[in-house]
Formats: structure tokens, C-alpha cells, sequence
């Protein structure tokens, strides 16, 4: 027989406590989501809830990704102020195609980071990577697409590598990945040999990842369409999955509004693009697999084992994770990445060299995770973070050429903006420890 609590006295109830009926479970109910967290109702308060919500992230510094598109706007109207070619369409169209070599690699980046862990080893094996798809293809004859696939499988099994002694062997992961990147790089010189340089034919499928475009007017505009669309239909359905369950949602205003914002966006991108050779291949292939992986990271068990063993370890132990086995994966994960990046890049240069990898490739991989929100402590990011911590940092050395600026004030400018991300990561996780949500 099961026994019914009162929740007034908390002493057990008879059949006279359900005479209140369901007409009073409803105002309970309520009442108890609304003293658990208020910032659930807020937007059923309309225009005035939205003013609440805002000021509630700026007290507590969580306003998102929205300081990042901020600076990425003023970035690109000072130097488009100082220099009208910056939003040239050659401009913007490089500027695109700059995004998949780095880019890739930075959303490895972003998987490890999500773990509060780093992994310094990615230049290396992004160019251990691209060394080893030269060799195969141009110097022994290999078919492109196999040594494409052993040049990615390689970079897998170097990550695996890393993580099985990081999270088997205990040794900490800022030793492993540096052991590592002095390692591969060392082995990417002994696979390149005396030559070390080896140029990839024009002709190439490879030479083709950065060096097509899609020239007719209605793939930019087709790409812009699916994405509004599919930005929509993923928006729309989040809101009814959450409406389904009891919890206060997206209004299907909010949600037009949303899209109609990122519209413009695409829209004046396609339409930018369009006016030099068309929609980059390039930039085709890196939104493809940030959509994917974003889908891993939100919508599947393993992305929400990765965030939660970045939140507790031992929590995440105790919910019985394979901590073993998410810590390898991601590492694996994370130099696949890299050999993606490392054969876009010999990709747009043309050659895989001794300095491939080599530089401020690492720094700038880490750091556009960073700029682009994902967190160093572990826990909370997007592969989104890659994106726009990319265009952050792309923007700049793209402007700062134009403007004729010395490297070493690029250098010194990036790592500013790098601090000030984690300033405000490290003051916005405070904040909101000190408010019970960190």
C-alpha cells in the first residue's frame, strides 16, 4: 500500500488529503519551478522579461557568445573604417578559407578543453599529418584518397595515444601532449627527409579542398537558404521537445527573430561571396563538420558524458562513466582533428614542409577555442567557440595586414584579446560560484 505525505505538516495522509483535488496540484507545481528558478518564467513575462533576464547575465557575466559577436562587428567596422578593402569580397572569401585549416583544429581543441584538460601536441601532428598524405601520394604513388585516410587515421591514432597514458598511466596531459609535440615533430621531419619540402599537384582532389569554389549564384544562396532553415527547424523543434515536458520554452517570436537575424547574416555572406568566385569549398567542409559535432555535443550521450566529466570527475564517476574511455576518445578526437586541419593547410599552401605545424599555429588554435567562449576550466563550451574565436583572430591579421602592421603587433594585439577572453571566463565562473551555479 503506498503511503501518500502531506506536504503542509509532512505526516503521512488519508483519503481527506485528495480531496484538495488536481484543481491545487497545478499553483504548486508552479510555484515550486518558479522558487527553483525564477529565470525559467522569464520570458512569459514578455518584453520587460527579456530586460530582466539581460541584466541578470550581465550581473553574473553569462551573456554567452554575445560579447564575441560584439567584437567581432567592431573589429570588422574599425578596420573597415581604416581600410575599405577589408570587407572586400577577395577579402572575406580568404578570410573563409583561412578558417578550415586552424579552424578544424581548434574544435579538436574545444573536446579537450570541455574536459578542463589541454592538449599541446596539435600543431605537431597536424603537420605529421599533412607530411605523411605528401609522402604516400606524391613520393610512393598512393591514390589520394588512401593516403588522405591514413594521413587522418594517424592523426586518431597519435591522439589515442596521448590519451591512453593521460587517462590510463595517470601521466598529466600537459606532459603527455608536450612530449608529444616535440616528438611528432621530430618524426614529421624524419618523414620528409632531406627534400623538406613536397609539393602537392595542382590538380590534385587535395589542392581542390581550398582551391574550388562553387561558382553558380545558387549555391551560396542554397547554402544560406538550408542553414536558415535548418537554424529554424532545429530551434522549432527544441521548443515544442521542451513544451512537451513541462518547461518554459523559445516562443515561436523569439525563434523568428533568431533566424530572421542570422538571415541577413548568410544572406550577406552568400551575396558577398558571390561577388568574387562564389561559395568556398573550404568553408562548406568546416560548417559541415561543426554542425556535426555540435549535434554530438548536444544531442547524444557522449557529448553529455564529455561536459560532465568536465564539470566533476568523480561525479561523473559515480553516474558510471567510463572515464577511461571518454578521456581516450577525446584525445583520439581531438588529432583527427588536427590531421584535418594539417591537410587543409597543406591544402591552401600548396606543399607539406618542415614548418608545417610549426609557429603560432598551436597558440592560435587554443586561443580561438578560448576567444570564442569555451571555457578553461572544463564543462561549458561549443564547437561554435571555434568559429568565432577563428573569425576574431582571422579578422585581425587579415586588417592588420592590410594595414601594413608589424607581425609582432599582430602577436602582441591576439594575446591581449586572448587574456582579456580568459579574464572574463575566469571573473564569469566566479560569479557565478559566489551566486550557487558555478
Amino acid at each position: 500500500m503506498t503511503t501518500n505525505v502531506d506536504k503542509t505538516n509532512g505526516g503521512p495522509s488519508n483519503g481527506a488529503n485528495k480531496a484538495s483535488g488536481p484543481a491545487d496540484a497545478n499553483p504548486v507545481a508552479k510555484d515550486a519551478v518558479t522558487v527553483v528558478d525564477p529565470r525559467l518564467l522569464v520570458r512569459q513575462e514578455g518584453f520587460k522579461g527579456y530586460l530582466t533576464e539581460f541584466g541578470r547575465k550581465m550581473r553574473s557575466g553569462d551573456l554567452g557568445v554575445v560579447p564575441v559577436i560584439v567584437g567581432i562587428a567592431i573589429i570588422w567596422a574599425v578596420f573597415q573604417a581604416k581600410d575599405g578593402a577589408f570587407l572586400s569580397p577577395k577579402n572575406l572569401s580568404d578570410l573563409s578559407i583561412l578558417l578550415g585549416g586552424t579552424g578544424m583544429i581548434s574544435v579538436g581543441i574545444v573536446f579537450v578543453l570541455l574536459l578542463g584538460e589541454i592538449d599541446l601536441s596539435v600543431g605537431s601532428v597536424s603537420g605529421l599529418a599533412a607530411a605523411t598524405l605528401a609522402v604516400l601520394n606524391v613520393n610512393h604513388g598512393v591514390p589520394e584518397g588512401i593516403a588522405v585516410i591514413a594521413a587522418l587515421a594517424s592523426g586518431a591514432l597519435l591522439g589515442a595515444v596521448h590519451g591512453f597514458f593521460f587517462a590510463k598511466i595517470g601521466v598529466p596531459a600537459f606532459v603527455v601532449t608536450l612530449a608529444g609535440l616535440l616528438a611528432w615533430n621530430g618524426l614529421m621531419l624524419q618523414v620528409l627527409g632531406t627534400t623538406g619540402t613536397i609539393s602537392i599537384a595542382d590538380d590534385s582532389f587535395v589542392r581542390d579542398l581550398t582551391a574550388h569554389y562553387f561558382s553558380q549564384l545558387i549555391a551560396a544562396y542554397g547554402a544560406a537558404t538550408v542553414a536558415t532553415a535548418g537554424f529554424f527547424l532545429a530551434q522549432f523543434l527544441d521548443s515544442r521537445r521542451r513544451k512537451a515536458v513541462g518547461v518554459p520554452s523559445r516562443p515561436l517570436s523569439e525563434i523568428l527573430v533568431r533566424t530572421g537575424v542570422l538571415a541577413v547574416i548568410v544572406f550577406a555572406a552568400a551575396w558577398r561571396l558571390n561577388q568574387y568566385k562564389g561559395l568556398p569549398l573550404a568553408l562548406v567542409i568546416f560548417v559541415a563538420v561543426l554542425v556535426i559535432l555540435d549535434f554530438v555535443v548536444r544531442r547524444t550521450s557522449y557529448g553529455r558524458k564529455v561536459i560532465a566529466l568536465g564539470g566533476s570527475v568523480e561525479a561523473a564517476r559515480r553516474a558510471g562513466i567510463n572515464v577511461v574511455a571518454i578521456r581516450i576518445s577525446v584525445y583520439s578526437l581531438a588529432g583527427l582533428m588536427a590531421a584535418c586541419g594539417g591537410i587543409m593547410i597543406a591544402s591552401r599552401i600548396g606543399s607539406a614542409s618542415q614548418q608545417a605545424g610549426t609557429g603560432n599555429l598551436l597558440m592560435e588554435a587554443i586561443a580561438a577555442a578560448v576567444i570564442g567562449g569555451t571555457s578553461l576550466f572544463g564543462g561549458r563550451g561549443s564547437v561554435w567557440s571555434a568559429l568565432l574565436g577563428m573569425l576574431v583572430i582571422g579578422s585581425i591579421s587579415s586588417g592588420m595586414n592590410l594595414l601594413g602592421v608589424a607581425n609582432s603587433v599582430q602577436y602582441m594585439i591576439t594575446g591581449g584579446v586572448l587574456l582579456a577572453a580568459v579574464v572574463i571566463d575566469s571573473v564569469s565562473r566566479r560569479t557565478q560560484r559566489s551566486a550557487g551555479r558555478g
